[in-house]
């Protein structure tokens, strides 16, 4: 294992899963203006994933856009050694940083009505695919690395039609502190970033789009407005960074103190 001081001086690189949207091309885009390079995946929106390479470029850092379904566990394999491609494309072998970041936009389904195949959508997803793509990854992030998995403010926050989603979610947040605990030897910091109601098209776009719901969550929201993905991609940009290295096995909530 590396020491500290044995850390490359090298230009970062960065996984960051659903990357071509909302928080996740906030992410992909606050790294690279912070001269750090990513590969991101996105699932189906191919121009999307084109904007972000170009945007990336426009700052100044490299970007490489990955196909992924976060919910098929089976083709992970084959994600991993496309990975090893893409970094051998940027002139590495290891990469420092994972942001398990991407979703899928699940319905907000009331307990007593949500069916299994629901359940197992959002569980391959938000829990298992982070527990699996984390694991195959591992033998490519460096030691001294960090990991930071996205989760919610609805961990925290009950409501209705919440129960599936939030209930994930606080699967991977225990998961996450484990994993601090056990990557402990490599020295790999693995923290979670919770964004509340983010105007996105997540969902169905229903915090963007939804004048009602957007002006019930500004009512909910000490600050007194939804969250944009601006809001929370630098903040994970900067849980990165060198400043916040000491910083671990923690959950951070960035909601703007909803309901507080």
């Amino acid at each position: 294992m590396l020491t500290e001081n044995q850390v490359t001086s090298n230009a970062k690189i960065a996984i960051v899963t659903g990357g071509s949207r909302g928080i996740g091309r906030s992410t992909v885009e606050s790294l690279a203006r912070r001269g750090v390079d990513t590969i991101f995946t996105y699932h189906s929106h191919v121009a999307d994933a084109e904007a972000v390479v170009a945007a990336v470029k426009d700052a100044g850092a490299e970007a490489l856009a990955l196909q992924l379904d976060a919910g098929n566990i089976a083709s992970f394999d084959a994600f991993v050694e496309s990975v090893k491609d893409a970094l051998a494309r940027l002139g590495a072998e290891h990469f420092d940083f994972l942001v398990n970041n991407a979703g899928n936009n699940h319905r907000n389904m009331p307990f007593e009505t949500t069916t299994e195949e629901e359940l197992d959508s959002i569980y391959s997803v938000h829990f298992k695919g982070v527990f699996f793509l984390t694991q195959k990854l591992l033998p490519l992030i460096k030691d001294w690395g960090r990991i930071v998995n996205v989760s919610t403010a609805r961990t925290r926050i009950s409501g209705p039609r919440g129960a599936a989603y939030a209930s994930m979610k606080g699967a991977l947040e225990v998961l996450s502190r484990h994993m601090a605990s056990e990557l402990a030897p490599r020295r790999i910091a693995v923290n979670v970033v919770a964004p509340g109601a983010v105007a996105t098209d997540f969902s169905g776009g229903i915090v963007r789009d939804n004048p009602a719901m957007n002006k019930m969550v500004a009512e909910a929201t000490a600050l007194g407005r939804a969250g944009v993905p601006d809001d929370i991609g630098p903040m994970i940009a900067s849980l990165l960074s060198e400043e916040n290295r000491w910083v671990n096995a923690q959950r951070i909530e960035v909601a703007g103190g909803v309901v507080i």
